[in-house]
């Protein structure tokens, strides 16, 4: 029972540190922008489509050669 005296006015003391934590990140921005990075994360704005003329399998050219080699 001597034990509780001392307990609480200690989880007092960290509940009012981590409050303090929570309203600190509160106003350094830490909480503005929640969904940008997961939105980010899916979006490839870097990479480009490409052009129709060069989507072939990789061995397409492998493939015209041997079909010429066979004539």
């Amino acid at each position: 029972m001597d034990v509780i005296y001392g307990l609480i006015p200690g989880m007092l003391i960290l509940g009012l540190v981590m409050v303090g934590v929570l309203f600190w990140a509160a106003r350094s921005g830490q909480f503005d922008d929640l969904e940008g990075d997961a939105h980010r994360m899916l979006m490839d704005d870097d990479l480009r489509p490409r052009p129709k003329s060069d989507r072939r399998m990789p061995d397409a050219e492998d493939n015209e050669a041997s079909e010429s080699d066979q004539k």
